[in-house]
């Protein structure tokens, strides 16, 4: 089961929104260049969700109009409106967990993780709608356009962070709780051509390092972390830290919540722990 976020950010009437639209007027006014865009993208919008809508539509598009896919994304959005709390979430993530992110405006706007998870969130709607060409032509536009394919049946909660957008890949039976914090280059992925349930489940509050692949229907314990370019084949505890190829379990994770505090550091005196 996927968490529900508790963020008080986005419990209260629309902060996330109200900052955008203040970023984006003082964004205009410095670089009236950009003008006709950002009033497009953000200031013409009367909500985020529509914000979010237009600018991915704009660039799905290619065999299906931009229009076509904004009407798709507004069918899943009345399907579940919670999906509009979930791209609230994973804004407040993004500006909280990158330090190269200064406005709540710029993953709306330029960034690839969160544009490619809120094109899954529409996709994954419109999977259970049982409109699976669509989805699966949001698929493959999403990793044309941002490097990130996750397939349209994964389950992704809320407060996801994925660092830089490129090179993802996270299977169809994957599961990732809220408040995960992804780098490039990750791969929650199979290890055969078994069916059925066959990909990775991270609970919340886990940390994934770059480059690292994580194989096979295995558990990774929430608020763990995994190094940078290890290969993980079995299941994790909780609070660990495993690196290597294959992984192994070198000590506790450092912190109750790795996810949030991005520390990819391994530490010479940490508790070590028995494989």
């Amino acid at each position: 089961m996927v968490r529900q976020s508790t963020n008080p950010q986005v419990a209260s009437l629309d902060p996330v929104w109200d900052r955008i639209r203040d970023e984006a007027h003082e964004a205009a006014k410095k670089d009236p260049s950009l003008g006709g865009f950002i009033f497009g993208a953000v200031l013409n919008q009367p909500r985020l969700e529509d914000a979010v809508m237009h600018r991915i539509a704009q660039r799905m598009a290619n065999a299906l109009t931009a229009e076509l896919i904004q009407q798709a994304f507004q069918d899943a959005l009345d399907a579940d409106p919670a999906i509009g709390d979930a791209m609230r979430a994973d804004i407040v993530a993004v500006h909280e967990r990158d330090p190269a992110c200064n406005r709540y405006l710029e993953p709306l706007l330029y960034f690839k993780g969160f544009q490619a998870i809120q094109t899954h969130r529409m996709a994954h709607q419109l999977w259970k709608m049982d409109r699976r060409d669509f989805a699966y032509y949001l698929q493959s536009r999403a990793s044309v356009v941002y490097t990130v394919d996750i397939h349209p049946a994964a389950r992704i909660g809320r407060g996801i962070f994925i660092d830089h957008g490129h090179s993802i890949v996270i299977g169809e039976t994957a599961v990732v709780e809220d408040n995960v914090s992804l780098m490039q280059d990750v791969t929650l992925g199979g290890t055969g051509k078994e069916s059925g349930d066959r990909h990775p489940k991270i609970r919340h509050g886990v940390l994934v390092g770059s480059g690292a692949k994580i194989l096979g229907n295995i558990e990774i314990g929430h608020c763990s972390r995994v190094a940078a370019g290890s290969v993980v084949l079995h299941d994790v505890p909780p609070n660990r830290t495993v690196a290597g190829v294959p992984a192994k379990i070198v000590g506790y994770a450092g912190c109750a919540e790795p996810a949030l505090v991005m520390d990819h550091q391994l530490k010479a005196d940490a508790p070590q722990e028995a494989e």
